[in-house]
């Protein structure tokens, strides 16, 4: 396994880096919701660099560059807190160009690249949260439209975004994950509404119910009926980017640099847990290096991925812990750093997968075992 970055690659990151100084007051990965408009406008520098689009091959206005490249940017991005990745140009784009036909390619993918489209994902729903397979937003063709209705929920950011890229049934409910679908649906599309569901920082996930929505068959990306095998190939192509490990480390360094200011560095029990948390971000440093370095093997990554989310988690969970341990009811004062740490690591630790779930990944593709029926 490869630990240590190119010269070329390196001097990429120089580059990263420098382009974030002037974005260094944006915390959009702690509060996106809270100030989408200067986040939207991130993005579109991010495009301008070139950021968007590391992967893309050149015909479609990419950097052809290896997945590394991409790694680097938003691990910088994340240890900036400036934002997460989003999803139009990371799994909607990608898929584009691997399923979709000329037509779409020309109309999505410009768009997509410069910043200026941006996704929600419409994949749980009630009855639907890890068992995606189950989903019953269902799209029924009429013609040369679908008519969807159905609802989504625990939706981020939907309320700011321009579209969503919508998981529907078009096949039985018995076929599964054989009988869903993807499509690009406006959010402004008649019959579409949009219900917030309040979180405890002012900030919302959303319900979508969709009501008699027309889609046209030209926003169905890949087959009918084919969206499992996209799914997969989509998440494949983004793992290496989707729990940056840098986060953590700015975490810890934040929650060190507080604790000193606090008075608390003397004390043998806080430094006996720092020097604890410390060998977990190093842990998941090199987890998250094993994501990459299996990508570069042309390996999909999948277990090496599910053992990176549950130590990131984890770590998460545990300096969350640690900075409210430390400082008593004054970590909760909202608005402070303690408390945004705190805050972030209940969502880290159900978003993109739970333990549980991520778990039983490792345990059927590295040890083979085989889940109870």
């Amino acid at each position: 396994m490869k630990f240590t970055f190119s010269d070329e690659e390196e001097a990429f990151r120089a580059e990263v880096k420098e382009f974030l100084k002037d974005y260094q007051d944006l915390n959009g990965f702690f509060d996106q919701g809270h100030d989408w408009p200067s986040v939207r406008e991130f993005f579109k520098a991010m495009a301008a660099k070139g950021y968007l689009s590391v992967c893309w091959p050149e015909e479609y206005g990419g950097l052809n560059k290896s997945a590394s490249y991409e790694y680097i940017v938003w691990d910088e991005v994340a240890y900036a807190r400036c934002a997460r990745p989003p999803l139009g140009p990371g799994i909607v784009a990608k898929t584009i160009i691997r399923y979709g036909d000329d037509e779409q390619k020309k109309r999505w993918l410009k768009p997509l690249r410069d910043g200026e489209m941006h996704f929600s994902l419409a994949y749980s729903e009630p009855e639907a949260g890890s068992d995606l397979a189950s989903v019953r937003c269902r799209a029924e063709l009429k013609g040369d439209k679908y008519i969807v209705n159905g609802q989504k929920c625990w939706q981020s950011y939907a309320q700011d975004m321009d579209y969503f890229w919508l998981l529907c049934r078009t096949g039985t409910q018995e076929s599964r994950g054989r009988g869903c679908s993807l499509m690009i649906v406006p959010k402004d599309a008649p019959g579409i509404t949009v219900a917030p569901l309040p979180l405890m920082d002012d900030d919302q996930l959303n319900e979508v119910f969709f009501d008699n929505v027309e889609i046209p068959v030209n926003q169905r990306i890949g087959p009918e009926n084919g969206a499992w095998k996209l799914m997969n190939a989509a998440l494949a192509d983004e793992r290496h980017i989707q729990f940056p490990p840098s986060r953590l480390r700015r975490d810890l360094e934040d929650v060190i640099s507080w604790t000193r200011d606090q008075g608390l560095l003397d004390d043998p029990v806080v430094r006996n847990t720092l020097g604890d948390l410390a060998s977990q971000v190093l842990e998941g440093e090199v987890l998250g290096l094993s994501v990459l370095d299996a990508m570069m093997r042309g390996e999909h990554g999948v277990m090496e991925a599910a053992a990176n989310k549950v130590a990131q988690t984890i770590s998460c969970q545990n300096i969350a812990r640690a900075v409210t341990e430390f400082g008593g009811p004054e970590s909760l004062v909202k608005g402070t750093l303690s408390e945004l740490i705190w805050r972030q690591s209940m969502w880290e630790t159900i978003g993109g997968g739970t333990s549980e779930i991520m778990r039983g990944v490792i345990a059927r593709n590295s040890l083979g075992l085989v889940a109870k029926t």
